[in-house]
């Protein structure tokens, strides 16, 4: 075990969150039951605002980054688990109250871990992370709710070339639904075509403040913007459709009204990835394993180095990153 290594750690600076690495120990980590040696981790959306300050998402000081983590138990406390056992950890307030994954160790909560899926190698788990998992848990909610049968209407995915918007167009796709990707980028056309979106919108067509209820087109939307984007899906949703808001990189407001609820039954539906329970994760990664095409996550991931997570949180808050990134903690 290397007796030091480096963490992207948060502290307070004169009040505000400040990233930066710092040499640690195992020594510096929790007393939590299960010390895990990290091969990789990921950015998501909120990494990214957890690394800039742009958004208060430390709540507790110092903590180390990062939401997600994948490796191999060293040691355990816990009968639940043993040495040389392969784990993946989304969320569970990792880089809010917790420390996460930006290290080369950490000891976590026993239920905190699930298995590594057969399905996937830690460097596609982690390609998947939080953003990949949270998509799945969209499309499952969207079919339990009672989206129209695939093959039948548009199914919407906003902010589309990013993590979760790459991995919905592609589950949904797999399975059978006629998608639209909403993006402000026209280099990524023929990224999102290739995923299996049918079409493609601009996203200012969705930015405007419009009518309570407008013409009917989306059987069910994956949302990852809010603000008004969200309150045009909900009142452009069909009859008894139904939406999943899982994001808000368009806002935290909700600019709607009631009218598409008490006049078109549709349902907007919240997903959280942080405090899932784990049944609904399992189902979720198992949704990954069996219809995520694995061609399609090759083509969105790149690989970067720990030490390149300050230039990837800039550019992940700016819209920049296409697709996933995978963290290898060990550079």
């Amino acid at each position: 075990m290397t007796d030091r290594f480096n963490a992207m750690v948060i502290d307070l600076v004169d009040g505000k969150p400040v990233a930066g690495f710092r040499e640690i120990t195992t020594a510096d980590l929790p007393d939590h039951d299960v010390l895990v040696e990290i091969a990789c981790s990921t950015v998501n959306y909120k990494d990214g605002l957890a690394i800039t300050g742009k958004g208060r998402i430390a709540r507790r000081t110092p903590l180390i980054a990062g939401l997600d983590l994948a490796g191999t138990v060293v040691e355990s406390r816990s009968p639940a688990w043993k040495a040389g056992d392969k784990v993946i950890v989304n969320g569970w307030g990792l880089s809010e109250t917790e420390s996460g994954g930006y290290t080369r160790y950490q000891r976590l909560k026993p239920e905190w871990l699930m298995p590594l899926p057969d399905a996937f190698s830690f460097e596609e788990a982690m390609a998947i992370g939080t953003a990949g998992y949270t998509a799945a848990l969209c499309v499952n909610a969207l079919e339990d709710w009672g989206m129209i049968s695939p093959g039948q209407g548009e199914v919407l995915v906003t902010g589309a070339a990013g993590g979760v918007g790459s991995v919905a167009i592609s589950l949904l796709a797999a399975k059978g639904y006629n998608v639209t990707a909403s993006t402000g980028r026209p280099e990524t056309h023929d990224y999102l075509r290739y995923l299996g979106a049918s079409q493609i919108i601009d996203r200012a067509t969705l930015s405007e403040k419009g009518g309570a209820l407008q013409k009917e087109r989306w059987s069910g939307a994956v949302d990852a913007v809010g603000s008004v984007t969200l309150a045009n899906i909900l009142a452009q949703t069909v009859y008894g459709g139904a939406v999943a808001a899982c994001g808000l990189a368009g806002g935290a407001d909700l600019p709607a009204t009631v009218m598409p609820h008490i006049l078109r039954a549709v349902t907007l539906i919240g997903i959280d990835s942080v405090m899932t329970a784990m049944p609904k994760r399992a189902r979720a990664w198992k949704t990954l394993a069996d219809h995520l095409d694995r061609t399609h996550l090759v083509k969105m991931t790149r690989i970067e180095p720990m030490s390149a997570l300050s230039q990837l949180a800039q550019e992940i808050v700016s819209g920049r990153i296409q697709g996933r990134v995978v963290v290898d903690v060990t550079r």
